[in-house]
């Protein structure tokens, strides 16, 4: 286990969401055993036999999350409700609890993945696999991060911002930067063969995940040749592609792989839209915070946003936020992005994230997702009055 115990802690350390002293992982594969030890084992260990579960996640984040989570915390009526899509699909909304408690903590985790202790950390469940566990936790982190930005600014536009918000906002800000620019190259296409189309896939997929483009297992990255579309299959991480790239033939979808992204009717559109090979989506935070800003007042599709909008909407001048919901469905955003795309640089999804595409290779896809983030990230802080600096 030890093996397995390292390369998830070194995930929480290569997303900055974690130091190792702050990381306790439990597993009860063979028998109940942790990454390290702990006082807090005696209450934690119990909730394996209490939840039937197999593996456990505690986590105390970095800053910035760790200020963020505990301010949320504190300012919580015994839960936090993010309204972006992990929430929505995988944690409903995250529970405060008042302490380390066994009896209160199963409880929680009986109707939840995760539970938040102010001033302790995070607790994660994993049904099976510390994956999973390790998935929860940083769900709940991009979830806090983007909740705290997003009611912050929307409290600032509507005046109810308070002395308390200012001060956190102002010790928090200084810890953000938009995201490096990207200064290297990526294999140049077009690929024409299968072994040249995954490495460019596994190359573009690494690129996003290390410039913090996309968080845990989200997001996905697809190229289409020899009329066959690759894509990452669903859940895995785009740092590690090898062998998990789905391959669905262009004429005939309904034989694609079930494991295949659930954004392949989105990637297939784009593609007959567009004519585009290569094709990424990301999760970037300041992206998102954006797109979950709206002005329309009283407006009657309100709780709907992610879902349906017919209001015309833009980020920074000339990037499309559009609504839809994941897969092909009557709501499904395959409908929005791929019209939406044509002839911008990218197009946002509401409480999701971006998506964009290139001609023949990742390379101007991933310099327009990384542009996208900068000058969201750019105006969020111009329109919060405190302008940014640029690295």
């Amino acid at each position: 286990m030890t093996e397995l115990f390292d390369m998830y802690i070194n995930r929480f350390i290569r997303d900055g969401l974690a130091e190792p002293a702050d990381v306790l992982m439990g597993s009860a594969q063979q028998g109940i055993q942790w990454s390290q030890d702990s006082p807090d084992i005696a209450i934690l260990e119990p909730l394996f036999d209490r939840l039937n579960i197999k593996s456990l996640v505690w986590v105390r984040p970095s800053e910035p999350y760790r200020s963020i989570i505990d301010y949320l915390a504190a300012n919580s009526d015994g839960k936090i409700c993010p309204k972006d899509l992990e929430t929505r699909l995988f944690l409903k909304d995250l529970p405060v609890a008042s302490g380390l408690n066994t009896v209160e903590l199963a409880n929680l985790l009986k109707e939840r993945k995760s539970v938040i202790i102010p001033e302790t950390g995070i607790i994660a469940i994993g049904g099976e696999s510390l994956k999973q566990g390790f998935v929860i936790a940083s769900s709940v982190c991009f979830a806090c991060f983007v909740h705290f930005f997003s009611t912050l600014m929307t409290a600032k536009k509507t005046g109810k911002i308070t002395q308390a918000d200012w001060q956190q906002f102002e010790y928090i800000k200084d810890m953000i930067s938009p995201p490096h620019l990207f200064d290297g190259e990526l294999t140049r296409g077009p690929f024409c063969s299968e072994k040249d189309i995954l490495h460019a896939m596994s190359e573009a997929g690494k690129q996003v995940v290390d410039l913090k483009l996309v968080d845990s297992f989200f997001g996905n990255v697809s190229y289409h040749a020899n009329n066959m579309l690759y894509i990452s299959q669903t859940g895995t991480f785009l740092d590690d592609l090898d062998g998990v790239i789905a391959r669905c033939p262009i004429d005939s979808p309904d034989n694609a792989p079930g494991n295949a992204s659930s954004e392949l009717p989105a990637h297939l559109e784009i593609i007959r839209l567009t004519g585009s090979q290569a094709i990424l989506h990301g999760h970037p935070r300041f992206s998102v915070i954006l797109s979950m800003d709206c002005d329309v007042e009283n407006c009657p599709y309100r709780g709907r946003c992610y879902q349906y909008c017919p209001y015309e909407r833009h980020a920074c001048g000339d990037i499309p936020i559009v609504s839809g919901e994941v897969g092909g469905g009557e709501y499904g955003l395959c409908h929005t992005v791929p019209k939406a795309i044509c002839g911008t640089p990218g197009v946002i999804v509401y409480g999701h994230g971006v998506f964009t595409c290139s001609d023949t290779d990742f390379n101007e896809a991933l310099l327009k997702l990384i542009d996208i983030e900068r000058r969201s990230c750019i105006e969020y802080f111009s329109l919060m009055g405190i302008p940014i600096e640029e690295t």
